[in-house]
């Protein structure tokens, strides 16, 4: 009987993307089980975790931190505990480098990014060395590990001794509450938090590599040529007190009056937020993933992004489709047959002629709401819980 054990002590707020990953992998697994196929999903003892009811599915609260020591020994001892359970083969699945490097069962692993390594400039040394003991143990520790897209498989691959058939990229998807929401609901976003009738929206942290001081200057240019009457770039997402950077240079250029800083917005808030914005710009230099490029997307708004790191890759880059506007731009435009309009993110003055493009051109907004759409529709978690599924039956199998 194989036994899947799925360590989700991660969906906490102190893990808000990991969280967000293991719980809807976790929710998307149990419709797939096969008759014989048993999961267990370990979770916080504060965070349950709220799944499809099925036989074949049980939550054990374990009040163990990924960061405690006795993590080393608990964990295994409770998987050994499971096996004898019954006869039954077990894999666990970490999604997380600080996890039991001694499981005694097979180990998954999932990982990110290596913004540590690939930006020293914006972690101590002690942090870096951190990342990097933790990242070979857990390496060393997996008999496959899970990469949440290609460009973080193959960043894995430069950067560790890994072999390429060990590391398998196996996408993210939106939430199914992110979609295009009804007018209500954009009319009373736009009342709870104070918003205008039209906004360029950024929803992030403000850590450096999201480069949101150049999204800033940016504005400044693109802002002088939209005369839309309140017009705001509205930056959303938890704050970081240590990097001000980008509100000191808002208020150095005058822009007190055309930037509204939100801060952490509620889960529940977040799609019609997306749905109400008139262009959403992700200018991060690195993304192991991107997720708020594909939940824009998904909302039905037309995105701006980097064409650096996975965001491509999310956005589907491609071939070209031509569009034509009605005003705005004096010639036909050729863009990049993805779902988002992709920009050098070090290159201020092309962020900025991107935005002033997507606002001025109302048949560019459409045509990338389209294809933003379709493009979000290709990912999905019963997808992602499928292919992950596809590595568990492996890992029991060899």
């Amino acid at each position: 009987m194989p036994h899947c054990i799925l360590d989700a002590r991660t969906a906490t707020s102190h893990f808000p993307g990991i969280g967000r990953y293991v719980t809807n992998l976790a929710r998307a697994l149990v419709p797939l089980l096969a008759p014989d196929e048993r999961l267990t999903v370990l979770h916080d003892p504060a965070c349950p975790i709220a799944l499809p009811s099925s036989d074949a599915v049980r939550t054990i609260p374990l009040a163990v931190s990924p960061f405690a020591l006795r993590q080393q020994w608990i964990i295994p001892r409770l998987l050994r505990n499971l096996r004898r359970d019954g006869p039954a083969s077990i894999v666990y699945h970490s999604p997380y480098i600080a996890m039991p490097y001694l499981p005694g069962v097979p180990a998954l692993l999932t990982v990110y990014d290596l913004i540590p390594l690939r930006y020293p400039d914006y972690s101590t040394p002690r942090a870096r060395l951190f990342v990097r003991w933790m990242t070979r143990l857990a390496l060393r520790a997996a008999r496959h590990v899970i990469a949440i897209s290609e460009f973080t498989r193959r960043d894995y691959l430069a950067e560790f001794d890994l072999s390429p058939e060990r590391i398998s990229a196996i996408p993210l998807a939106a939430d199914p509450a992110f979609s295009p929401q009804p007018p209500e609901a954009l009319a009373a976003i736009r009342q709870r938090y104070g918003l205008p009738a039209e906004y360029v929206l950024y929803l992030g942290s403000n850590k450096p590599h999201k480069n949101l001081t150049r999204l800033v200057e940016a504005w400044q240019v693109a802002n002088g040529k939209w005369q839309v009457a309140d017009g705001r770039l509205v930056i959303a997402g938890a704050w970081d007190a240590r990097y001000p950077e980008a509100r000191q240079r808002a208020e150095a250029l005058g822009l007190a009056d055309s930037v509204q800083w939100l801060g952490t917005v509620s889960e529940n808030d977040l799609p019609a937020l997306y749905a109400a914005a008139t262009v959403c710009v992700f200018p991060s230099l690195y993304e192991g993933f991107g997720l708020p490029v594909l939940e824009a997307m998904a909302c039905g708004t037309s995105v701006i992004c980097s064409n650096t790191s996975s965001l491509p890759e999310v956005a589907g880059a491609g071939q070209t489709f031509e569009v034509v506007p009605t005003s705005g731009w004096p010639e036909t435009s050729k863009v990049s047959q993805t779902a988002a309009l992709l920009i050098d993110p070090l290159d201020t003055g092309a962020l900025a002629d991107a935005i002033r493009r997507v606002l001025l051109d109302p048949d560019l907004r459409v045509a990338l709401r389209e294809k933003g759409l379709a493009r979000a529709s290709e990912f999905t978690w019963t997808q992602t819980a499928a292919q992950t599924l596809a590595i568990y039956r492996k890992a029991l199998a060899l």
